[in-house]
């Protein structure tokens, strides 16, 4: 035999490492409802953003519209011929 130092499995030791994981395990599950719920409050901040960039997009494509038109109007009014 080897002069290693050997620890004595016991039920005392069992329940040491048992406590140890179970501690580890609540840290774990505690780090993935935190990470669980930043990953729900981007979601949710996505959507929220893409309902904004579609109002935004009904609001302005009319004003588009009206230019366009008005650019029509100065391009007619440019090729017409002058006096």
């Amino acid at each position: 035999m080897s002069d290693e130092h050997r620890e004595t499995i016991d039920l005392a030791y069992i329940g040491r490492a048992l406590q140890r994981l179970t501690s580890e395990v609540a840290s774990l599950r505690d780090d993935m409802q935190v990470l669980t719920a930043i990953v729900h409050r981007l979601d949710n901040s996505h959507a929220r953003l893409l309902e904004e960039i579609r109002a935004l997009h009904s609001q302005i494509s009319p004003l588009g519209n009206r230019v366009r038109a008005i650019e029509e109007r100065v391009d007619a009014l440019e090729d017409r011929p002058h006096p």
